[in-house]
């Protein structure tokens, strides 16, 4: 079975939604982070909705980390919503929960 990853976005002035669904790892992490780099962030929140989710890995967990650097030195910020029970777990297995700003499931 191939892993999937979908992904969607919705811009406003100050806000970039990016909806990202399947698994998040090391088949599908390249896709997130090339669907940011198409992305203009400087200033911008970028809201990354990880509701659909059902896997992230530590590939995923760079790409996450990857991503979240790049946000912070374009003056932005980055906020993950609706995280699954196993990628709750793993950012706390590694220590990086307190990286990321979290929000439940809108």
């Amino acid at each position: 079975m191939n892993p999937t990853l979908d992904l969607g976005s919705a811009v406003s002035p100050d806000r970039t939604i990016l909806t990202v669904s399947g698994e998040l790892d090391m088949d599908t992490a390249p896709h997130l982070t090339a669907a940011a780099d198409a992305l203009d962030l400087p200033g911008q929140t970028l809201v990354l909705d990880l509701s659909t989710v059902t896997f992230i890995d530590s590939s995923g967990l760079n790409a996450l980390l990857a991503l979240r650097h790049r946000v912070n030195v374009a003056d932005g910020a980055l906020e993950l919503i609706g995280l699954c029970e196993q990628a709750l777990h793993l950012l706390d297995l590694t220590g990086t929960r307190g990286l990321f700003t979290l929000r439940p499931e809108s």
